[in-house]
């Protein structure tokens, strides 16, 4: 690493010296080049129950690979290790969509009844995009092991009604995103969003990360943990409010039994299941920055790049409670950034004004306390 940013470094070792991180990586990209790439902690968080549970217990989340290895002092976090992002992977889910209205494959005005023909809801792929849908919440409640049946999940949004009128306001559509977004892809183009994903991203701009795991790549997986006991119930919020419905079904999106489970790593689930290192997501945040292109590879125009980062939606977010700009499937900052947190403190964008792109994933669910801390350290070092 360049000692030009060895403040970051020492915040990041801090972050564990003070008992803040249990497990985490963090990957900077400035003028295009990688200046940061650093891991730590353990993949295996220490004490018993991190898993949520004995999943013999729950045989419908799913049998680990035999094989999986295990270390009775935990696995030492590697670089290629992945782990849950959360909504870090909705701006994945929305690039995939998005490379097919770039190669003329749907246009971001069309109704979605267009190409989805059961689908209620008056929306255009654009407000699916924005959030603005008027679909955040499921609208039949469903057990965990639904979260495997993307038809069953799929056909209840088709047949929803929507909570608003398309367009009218914006609320985070927390779980239903990656269904909308990834029902529209496998209704275009015929294959599942993972799948697209695999072919037509990763694996020409050479990212580790995806939606919907094999049994390989499951056993790279760190566990995530609570940060405090409360930390599910403090997420969901108030009962009743939209943000506890919304994040409350299908059930188990917060339950570490469910979480750490093969049936959630190997779902595809875009709104909340992206697997993913942090060198690969700062990586396709560094192709995106540079207008679509990415080690000479360009898999986006630029004038794709643009509409995507473009504001779409400015204002009050109901699921959110709180002003927030919505670009096609990111947060835009008021310092120009853009790009996504997931709760539980991962989080990866672009900044513009000052040249870089930032990715930290972390297994211990908590703040964002540990990134703004790394943030402020990189900010001092430009």
């Amino acid at each position: 690493m360049r000692a030009r940013f060895a403040a970051v470094h020492d915040c990041f070792h801090d972050l564990f010296a003070s008992g803040r991180e249990t497990g985490a990586a963090l990957a900077v990209r400035y003028d295009g080049q990688p200046v940061v790439d650093l891991v730590g902690g353990s993949t295996r968080p220490a004490g018993g129950g991190h898993r949520g549970g004995d999943l013999r217990d729950r045989p419908e989340l799913g049998t680990p690979p035999t094989d999986e290895p295990r270390r009775a002092d935990g696995g030492a976090w590697r670089p290629d290790t992945l782990v849950n992002v959360y909504s870090v992977g909705k701006p994945v889910a929305a690039l995939c969509l998005l490379l097919l209205v770039d190669r003329g494959r749907l246009d971001l005005d069309d109704p979605v009844v267009r190409h989805w023909p059961q689908f209620r809801t008056p929306a255009t792929v654009r407000q699916v995009l924005a959030h603005t849908a008027g679909l955040p919440v499921f609208p039949v409640p469903r057990p965990a092991a639904a979260l495997g049946d993307w038809a069953l999940l799929a056909g209840d949004l088709a047949a929803a009604e929507p909570e608003w009128e398309p367009g009218t306001v914006a609320g985070e559509h927390a779980l239903t995103y990656g269904h909308l977004v990834g029902e529209l892809v496998r209704r275009v183009d015929g294959r599942t969003i993972g799948r697209l994903l695999a072919e037509e991203i990763a694996g020409p701009w050479r990212l580790d990360l995806a939606f919907g795991l094999d049994r390989a790549d499951q056993r790279r997986c760190a566990d995530l943990s609570y940060g405090v006991p409360d930390w599910p119930v403090a997420t969901l919020g108030v009962p009743g409010s939209l943000r506890e419905r919304a994040l409350g079904n299908p059930a188990g999106c917060l339950d570490l039994a469910v979480l750490n489970s093969p049936l959630w790593r190997g779902a595809e689930i875009p709104a909340v299941n992206l697997h993913a290192t942090a060198t690969g997501l700062a990586r396709l945040y560094a192709g995106l920055l540079a207008g679509g292109t990415l080690d000479g590879v360009r898999l986006f125009t630029a004038d794709l790049v643009a509409e995507a980062t473009r504001v779409q939606y400015d204002g009050p977010d109901l699921l959110l409670a709180s002003r927030t700009r919505w670009t096609l499937g990111m947060q835009y900052e008021e310092d120009g950034s853009w790009g996504m947190g997931g709760i539980g403190g991962s989080c990866a964008w672009a900044d513009p004004v000052r040249g870089y792109t930032l990715a930290y994933t972390t297994s211990r669910l908590a703040g964002f306390d540990r990134v703004e801390a790394l943030v402020d350290a990189l900010h001092s070092c430009l």
